[in-house]
């Protein structure tokens, strides 16, 4: 089982991950991509986090004989989503280190471009300008924001397995082709 975990949440991954550490070494190119990229990074997990089905299906089909019980299931899925979601931290982190993107300014910054462009108070931008500075601080501490990057898809991961878990313990759901 561990090897399943293993196998496919490295896939999944990688599947994450690459485009990330892609698209952050090639900005430059691509322009900046705000919420387009918000947008392409969970569409990426969701094709990275199918992983967690094939992994729970593979398992079922071929470890157990085509039969599975949710929890194990669940177990398996969990664990693929937990791999694949470290595989999102370390594109994230070596991103942040080769092209040294300051996430916190450039985020705060269009926070503070928007709240000024709808006409936000003096004391609105003070606020936001503040609570910049407040998780710039906590953000700088590598295990805060390496929990908070893993925490953007572990959830995801988390829907998906349970899903996944309750729809394969039906043996008659796609199940296993005999061998011919």
């Amino acid at each position: 089982m561990i090897w399943i975990i293993l196998g496919y949440g490295v896939v999944g991954g990688i599947v994450v991950g690459a485009p990330m550490l892609w698209g952050m070494l090639n900005a430059d190119t691509l322009g900046p991509m705000g919420e387009g990229g918000a947008l392409i990074g969970y569409a990426t997990m969701l094709v990275a986090l199918t992983a967690v089905f094939l992994g729970i299906k593979h398992y079922r089909d071929k470890v157990l004989g085509g039969v599975v019980k949710f929890l194990p299931a669940l177990g398996v899925g969990l664990g693929i989503s937990a791999v694949a979601s470290m595989g999102w931290v370390i594109a994230w982190e070596l991103s942040l280190a080769i092209t040294k993107f300051d996430f916190v300014n450039v985020y705060y910054g269009a926070m503070i471009e928007k709240a000024q462009a709808e006409g936000a108070t003096p004391e609105r931008i003070a606020q936001i300008r503040q609570e910049g500075e407040d998780f710039g601080a906590m953000y700088a501490n590598p295990l805060i924001r390496m929990a908070i990057t893993f925490v953007e898809m572990f959830p995801i991961g988390v829907v998906i397995s349970l899903i996944s878990a309750a729809l394969l313990r039906n043996s008659r759901f796609l199940p296993a082709k005999a061998a011919a």
